[in-house]
């Protein structure tokens, strides 16, 4: 997969990276949340995995305005805000999941590869 990384955090955004690279994935990592709606105009990602707390623009406002756009990349938010009012909102604004910090990475990954899967698949035509 393709992935954009959003996330300002350097020690998690390099270690998030290393280990998708690792797993067999491509990314690109970006620090800032201007920057991460930039690219994801940009660029084709298979997803996005998106902090919500970043500078100069926020992790939902990127979402929002990727979605106004109608921009239908996956997105994963991986944040350390995890109430379910939290996590309501993130859904509700176009998220496709949301995984709260700290995080096992290898549900990191499972998540990414069934985002991924969903994205993938095209329903069928009914036959009722």
């Amino acid at each position: 997969m393709e992935l954009l990384i959003v996330e300002d955090d350097s020690v998690l955004g390099k270690a998030v990276q290393r280990g998708l690279i690792e797993a067999g994935h491509q990314c690109e990592w970006v620090r800032s949340g201007q920057k991460g709606f930039e690219e994801a105009q940009s660029q084709r990602f298979d997803v996005i995995v998106l902090d919500l707390m970043l500078p100069d623009l926020s992790g939902l406002e990127v979402l929002k305005s990727l979605r106004a756009q109608g921009q239908r990349t996956p997105v994963l938010i991986l944040t350390a805000l995890g109430t379910i009012d939290e996590r309501v909102a993130g859904l509700n604004a176009g998220a496709d999941d949301y995984l709260v910090k700290p995080f096992a990475f290898p549900e990191l990954i499972a998540r990414l590869d069934a985002i991924s899967r969903r994205a993938q698949v095209k329903p069928s035509a009914s036959t009722v």
